[in-house]
């Protein structure tokens, strides 16, 4: 059985949520079946991240491209990186792995050039393998508050805790952004400037729920993970 929901149907669970605030037994009935579909969003969600390449960040200093390839050099053993990146790239990548390494009990000035150069190959290769561009290594501490707790919640082997705050975040976005366009709805045609607040918010409300729909339905990988 399909778990993926249409915008259609979200939105009209939402609307059922607003016209039956008269009934407490209803309005638990409803907020019950909100948190049935977001559960249902979230489980989708995971299971994109689950099978996503750690994209985001494979160009900052703590992200995980990087990590592999100071563990490679650590250990000399290039086939820590080599998942990184195809069998064509490896013909670049090797060598350049054998280069740096031999030299790293060398001149200190000298191998932190020659690394540098080996980290920004290594990512600017993976990057041509998602089809995004390389802009250059970012430095540690940059990576985006989601992707670190994607990241701690598959090191900690805990998923639990990872899911009750995101979908926390996400039952709270929203719900924030329905309320607002709920209750300009109530006086969008008293003006014309009431009118284009509810278009701003009805925007916004619709093409978050659309893009989180969107992932759900069609996933990602290489082709729509370009950042």
């Amino acid at each position: 059985m399909n778990k993926i929901i249409t915008i259609e149907k979200f939105i009209m669970k939402t609307k059922e949520f607003n016209v039956r605030t008269e009934s407490p037994k209803r309005l638990q009935a409803s907020k019950s079946n909100l948190q049935a579909i977001l559960s249902i969003a979230f489980g989708s969600l995971l299971i994109l991240f689950a099978s996503l390449p750690v994209s985001a960040h494979c160009d900052s200093y703590d992200g995980p491209v990087i990590k592999d390839a100071t563990k490679a050099l650590e250990t000399n053993n290039v086939n820590l990186v080599l998942k990184w990146i195809t069998d064509e790239q490896e013909l670049e990548i090797i060598p350049l792995f054998n280069k740096t390494y031999n030299l790293k009990n060398g001149d200190k000035e000298v191998y932190a050039i020659v690394e540098k150069h080996f980290f920004e190959t290594l990512v600017r290769l993976h990057r041509e393998t998602e089809g995004a561009p390389y802009t250059g290594l970012k430095p540690a501490g940059t990576t985006k508050q989601i992707i670190q707790m994607t990241d701690k919640a598959l090191n900690e082997r805990n998923v639990d805790d990872f899911l009750v705050k995101f979908g926390s975040h996400i039952d709270k976005v929203i719900r924030e952004k329905y309320q607002k366009v709920a209750e300009i709805d109530k006086v969008k045609d008293d003006s014309k400037e009431q009118g284009r607040a509810f278009v701003e918010a009805y925007v916004d409300y619709t093409h978050t729920v659309e893009a989180l729909h969107e992932i759900m339905e069609h996933g990602g990988g290489h082709a729509g993970h370009k950042e």
